[in-house]
């Protein structure tokens, strides 16, 4: 097997992952992990039994794949790193939850990971470090009181956002959401930033998608 031969087949395996993680994802988006199952993800993703148990063992194998690669493929915003970035990024996300099978299906399966294995915090501790980065930037350049801890707020805005989005899901199908984080960064920011900082901050609606 020549060298070139063995690159398209390491390509149409590639391929052929992410094709079954996508269509997974739709599935675990519309039936959560109790209402999924393999013959669901198969039909969607139109290959072969044989095809999808190369790459998984099964259902939970994909289920806590969907999960960890959540964040895969964001766009996140530009500009410079701080507050204003962190909001526009928290802003971003939820129209991105409102679009995203695999994004929407992570955070569902987040929730629902008692049913398919051990709790993993993976997920939500990749926000959190995302988050801590912006944080940290804000810190440095002022934008923060003193006496705020990083680590601390990055893991409550976390968990603030995650359940907000959460109810938000519940009462409107997420079509609330841009409004309700730009609530909770209003009720947020007197307690976290300067009065300087708070002033330039803007709540840009570039990511207020309407629902899918």
């Amino acid at each position: 097997m020549t060298k070139e031969t063995m690159q398209q087949v390491h390509e149409r395996a590639a391929a052929t992952r992410e094709k079954i993680l996508r269509a997974a994802s739709e599935v675990f988006d519309a039936y959560g992990y109790s209402g999924a199952s393999i013959s669901k993800i198969l039909a969607r993703a139109g290959i072969t039994p044989g095809a999808l148990y190369f790459h998984f063992s099964g259902k939970q194998c994909l289920a806590h794949a969907v999960m960890l690669g959540q964040g895969d493929g964001l766009k996140l915003p530009g500009g410079e790193d701080g507050l204003q970035r962190l909001i526009d990024i928290n802003l971003y996300l939820a129209g991105e939850l409102q679009t995203n099978a695999l994004l929407r299906a992570g955070v569902r399966l987040a929730v629902e990971q008692g049913e398919f294995g051990a709790p993993d915090d993976t997920p939500y501790q990749y926000w959190v470090r995302l988050f801590a980065s912006q944080l940290l930037a804000a810190k440095e350049k002022g934008e923060l009181l003193p006496d705020v801890d990083v680590q601390e707020l990055a893991w409550t805005l976390v968990s603030s956002y995650s359940g907000t989005q959460l109810l938000s899901q519940i009462a409107t199908g997420r079509t609330d959401l841009h409004a309700r984080l730009v609530a909770l960064w209003r009720y947020l920011l007197p307690g976290i930033a300067t009065p300087a900082a708070r002033s330039r901050v803007t709540f840009s609606t570039q990511w207020n998608c309407p629902a899918a």
